[in-house]
């Protein structure tokens, strides 16, 4: 199982799914109505890493879903600027 993520990324990734466990334990001891704030805090710690850690991480590349939408939209901008350009002349 090779990932081409540095071990930074998976570090945070890692904060990020223990920090979301100690809030899912935190909400059952609300359920409980012992409500334990300290799972909160640790859980607010353990995301806050997890952010610092992964903050870095560039974004996946576009998929080009939208690709033929934003080259139509462009075309049509440049015929509008055309247009304004040919009235003032």
């Amino acid at each position: 199982m090779e990932s081409d993520e540095p071990l930074i990324y998976r570090v945070g990734t890692f904060f990020y799914v223990i920090g979301g466990g100690i809030f899912l334990i935190f909400v059952a001891t609300d359920f409980a109505e012992r409500a334990n704030f300290d799972y909160l805090f640790m859980s607010l710690l353990m995301i806050g890493i997890g952010w610092m850690l992964r903050r870095g991480k560039p974004g996946p590349p576009s998929a080009g879903r939208f690709a033929w939408l934003n080259k139509q939209r462009e075309e049509r901008r440049k015929k509008q600027q055309g247009k304004q350009d040919a009235k003032k002349k």
